[in-house]
């Protein structure tokens, strides 16, 4: 047996049916049986029992299943942990970032860096807050960007940028005539958002829970592109942050700052503390200090 060979009895245990993991791991019936025929004589035993309901797992089938994870779950650990070290011995960046980081970076940060150190391997992807920090802390990529606070302990952390989290209203809105705003002043309002795979969701709702309400978002979306042509079309409200709302600027709109805490958006770069770091990383970490330091002396436009 192989890991190949586990995985397919653990589709089979997790679907009930070898039609419906036959499916999931793209093999045909026959196929996916004849492996499973194979795993039974190999250990001397029957793994599954077929009723009604589908397929059981016997109580030798149990154990099977326990050991199968675990292997798997091994196999794959140690995956990752020599692709880092080839990733260190070979100046490889693999990074992972949120969402709207690259636009406070500029997509030229990127390119400058490739073009700079051709040597380097480089490797990006993008999803939103919480999937790069659930990647990052599985070891997924060797430098991350993201946003919000994180453990010192685990990670080396480098702040990027700050900015205020901000309302974002119509200039018709009657709260446009506030020149600030509490949490409170959101109750009622129909808010457009960024999903709950980001950090600024999550500020917002809890804030508005421990002002004892709960905030009325008509719909959550992947990016703040969505929420200014809602909050345009005055549909709504919104937050933002200073850079995007600059960036995305259109007449009839207008941020507000919130007066009762602290409402942020944090962007930091993250190694991990307990992983030796190649020289890719800690040239590309040095590059991009020296990027945002050339936009906040307006060398470089944003």
């Amino acid at each position: 047996m192989d890991i190949h060979d586990l995985k397919i009895f653990l589709t089979i245990a997790q679907e009930g049916s070898v039609s419906k993991a036959s499916k999931i791991l793209y093999m045909t019936p026959q196929g996916t049986s004849k492996v499973l025929k194979n795993l039974e004589t190999e250990m001397g035993c029957q793994l599954f029992i077929r009723d009604k309901s589908g397929m059981q797992l016997t109580e030798s089938g149990e154990r099977f299943r326990e050991y199968a994870l675990k292997d798997v779950d091994d196999y794959y650990q140690v995956k990752k942990d020599i692709l880092h070290i080839e990733q260190r011995q070979k100046k490889v960046v693999d990074l992972l970032s949120a969402y709207g980081i690259l636009r406070l970076l500029t997509p030229d940060c990127l390119v400058a860096f490739k073009e700079k150190y051709p040597d380097i391997e480089f490797h990006y992807r993008e999803y939103p807050d919480l999937p790069v920090e659930q990647l990052f802390a599985g070891n997924e990529g060797n430098v991350a960007f993201s946003i919000g606070d994180f453990d010192e302990h685990l990670y080396q952390v480098v702040p990027l940028e700050t900015f205020p989290i901000r309302l974002l209203v119509n200039e018709k809105h009657p709260l446009a005539q506030k020149e600030s705003v509490t949490i409170e002043d959101l109750q009622g309002e129909p808010m457009f958002i960024e999903s709950s795979q980001f950090h600024i969701y999550h500020l917002i709702v809890e804030k508005c829970e421990k002002a004892g309400f709960e905030p009325d978002i008509i719909f959550q979306t992947s990016g703040f592109s969505l929420c200014h042509k809602m909050v345009k079309e005055n549909k709504g409200i919104s937050v933002a942050v200073d850079f995007i709302y600059d960036d995305m600027r259109e007449e009839g709109m207008k941020l507000i700052p919130f007066s009762d805490g602290i409402y942020e958006w944090k962007a930091c770069m993250l190694t991990r503390r307990d992983e030796e770091e190649n020289e890719g990383v800690q040239c590309f970490r040095k590059h991009v200090q020296e990027w945002l330091q050339k936009i906040r002396s307006g060398e470089i436009t944003r």
